[in-house]
């Protein structure tokens, strides 16, 4: 019948509307995650940078820093020679909650430079054994074991984030892989730790140290400090570098 539409021309509006709501539905999933990735971060959806361009972003989106002083730089401990090096986030100390399998984010532009996807618990023998080993002092090997599952990101400015104790790392993240601030790297777990060592999820945490430089040879932030004499002075370090949740 003259006029009449072919069939054919069916199926090519179908697959052309098709194509145009498959597009729609992609440019609005971008949209999506750019917002969700710049409230991650921390930062401003439109350019200038802001006030706070360059500072870090908290590992754990929405947390605070830590405030007891045996989560600190500095504070004694029987290993990790005789010094904690980092930032300690647990539930009640991080004004969110601290929960095995929760999301961590990078702190800042940087490149991966470890990704320890193999990290192996130990046993209780081995775990008793390793800190009487290091209770005068640990070598790097024996620093990796008690960090448990890590990720290391080396940035622009000299500095390294090492992130323990972490249950997983995200499934695409290898050595040599650039990331941006606010993006997903992995999962707060115990690893490491007593708790991993019996097999429990229990004593969730995250550890983040900040380095100048190498680690385990450099200086880490907050070295020099002993938190249970001036705390102020390592959280005022802390504040300088890391850009805190207002009201936190």
């Amino acid at each position: 019948m003259k006029g009449s539409i072919k069939p054919g021309w069916y199926v090519l509006a179908a697959l052309l509307l098709y194509a145009l709501v498959v597009t729609l539905a992609w440019r609005h999933d971008r949209i999506v995650l750019h917002r969700m990735r710049a409230a991650l971060a921390g930062m401003p959806l439109s350019g200038g940078g802001g006030a706070l361009a360059g500072k870090y972003a908290m590992p754990l989106p929405g947390a605070c820093l830590p405030r007891q002083a045996e989560h600190l730089p500095g504070y004694p401990r029987p290993y990790r020679k005789g010094v904690n090096q980092g930032l300690v986030f647990v539930s009640g100390d991080a004004c969110v909650p601290v929960v095995y399998g929760a999301g961590v984010v990078a702190d800042q532009d940087g490149r991966i430079i470890k990704a320890e996807r193999d990290y192996q618990e130990m046993s209780a023998a081995e775990f008793k054994n390793l800190l009487k080993e290091v209770a005068k002092g640990a070598s790097p090997q024996q620093m990796d074991k008690l960090r448990g599952r890590e990720v290391w990101i080396e940035h622009g400015d000299g500095r390294v984030s090492v992130y323990a104790h972490l249950s997983g790392i995200r499934s695409d993240l290898r050595v040599g892989r650039i990331v941006k601030r606010g993006d997903w790297i992995g999962y707060v777990g115990n690893s490491g730790t007593q708790p991993a060592v019996r097999g429990t999820h229990e004593g969730a945490r995250l550890m983040l140290e900040v380095w100048q430089g190498k680690v385990d040879g450099g200086k880490f932030l907050g070295q020099g400090f002993d938190p249970r004499k001036d705390k102020k002075g390592v959280l005022t370090l802390a504040e300088a570098l890391f850009e805190v949740p207002p009201g936190r």
